[in-house]
Formats: C-alpha cells, sequence, structure tokens
C-alpha cells in the first residue's frame, strides 16, 4: 500500500468511533451456535459445547456469560496482513501460548513454549488462531480454575463448537475488528 493510501485509511479510521457495545446470545433451539451483533450487523457464531454458562470452570466447554472487554488482537502476521483496528496489535510468533495450567503461576496468561512444553500453542497450522480477539475474563482477579483462553477467534468448519470460545468466519471477524476497541462492552448471555 502506498502513503497516501495508507493515510487516508488512517485518518478514516481515526474520524470513526470504535462500537460502545456488542452482544453475543445462543441461537433458538442450539446452545452451541449463536448470533453476534454488533450495531446493525448480526453474523452467525460457534459457541462452547456447554453452551453460554454463568459459572465457567477450566475445561468445561462452556462460554462464559457476562460482560468483558476486548484487550488486544493477535493476528498471524505470516499469513495476513495486519487488519485494521482500534485495538492494541501483536503478531503471533512460534514460540506464543496461553497457560491453562490453574496450578501454575502464569495461569491465563500469554507464556513462551519451547518446543517439547504444553500449553495452548497460538501459533497453529489449521487457522482458527489465525485473528485472536483476547477478552478480560477471568483476569482481575485471575482464579484457578475459573476458565482461561476464552476468545473470540476464526470458525471450525459448519460452526462447529469450540471449548468456550466464541468464533465466527473471517470476512465477520475483520468486519468486526474495524469496529471494535479497548472500550468496547462485550456482552455474552
Amino acid at each position: 500500500m502506498d502513503n497516501s493510501r495508507f493515510s487516508d485509511t488512517y485518518r478514516k479510521m481515526r474520524r470513526a468511533q470504535p462500537l460502545a457495545s456488542l452482544r453475543v446470545r445462543a441461537a433458538a433451539g442450539n446452545p452451541r451456535r449463536g448470533w453476534l451483533t454488533a450495531g446493525q450487523q448480526t453474523v452467525p457464531v460457534a459457541l462452547g459445547r456447554g453452551g453460554i454458562i454463568a459459572n465457567k470452570r477450566e475445561s468445561d466447554g462452556g462460554t462464559p456469560k457476562g460482560t468483558f472487554l476486548p484487550k488486544r488482537l493477535w493476528w498471524r502476521a505470516d499469513r495476513h496482513q495486519r487488519p485494521q483496528t482500534f485495538l492494541p496489535v501483536r503478531a503471533i510468533r512460534p514460540d506464543d501460548a496461553w497457560c491453562e495450567d490453574p496450578a501454575s503461576r502464569h495461569y491465563n496468561r500469554p507464556m513462551k513454549l519451547g518446543r517439547n512444553d504444553h500449553g495452548d500453542r497460538l501459533r497453529r497450522d489449521d487457522h482458527l488462531y489465525d485473528f485472536i480477539i483476547e477478552i478480560d475474563h477471568n483476569t482481575s482477579p485471575r482464579v484457578a480454575g475459573r476458565g482461561s483462553a476464552v476468545f473470540l477467534h476464526l470458525a471450525r468448519p459448519n460452526f462447529l463448537p469450540t471449548a468456550g470460545c466464541v468464533s465466527m468466519t473471517r470476512s465477520a471477524m475483520l468486519q468486526l475488528l474495524r469496529r471494535i476497541g479497548p472500550r468496547t462492552k462485550i456482552i455474552i448471555g
């Protein structure tokens, strides 16, 4: 992109305002599927295999009910151009992971992994984590066992359920990223 096009895009984004809120709700008759409404746009999403639940626990497969804020976007710079967004952005590196071990002092935080270490690697062979919106679920305070690695990310084919995240198509994610900011409330449930 030449500098003049980049400058025009940047000026337009600066004039635009991020969404105040967006809502995620379960679909009627199928708690593993849902709808994300952002302004006038509603898109289908996949939810956790346990549906939306109020009392989230580690490995229960539930998508946590509540109001959350996005913290940052993690993205695969080796696969995609940096998307337009109001969020802080970080490229995913090969050793980036997320700690899901409630006994660890790094629980529900990003971490670095060696080749033989265990954890939820953010750099995956599939495309689910090509774009990850990190949210503030179970962060302040972090409570061991109350759930970790709850993200908004890309969906599996046929919107198969997640382990507790909210997932969507790539085109829906890119549209959402252009409209979401650090103060956008994500209301789930």
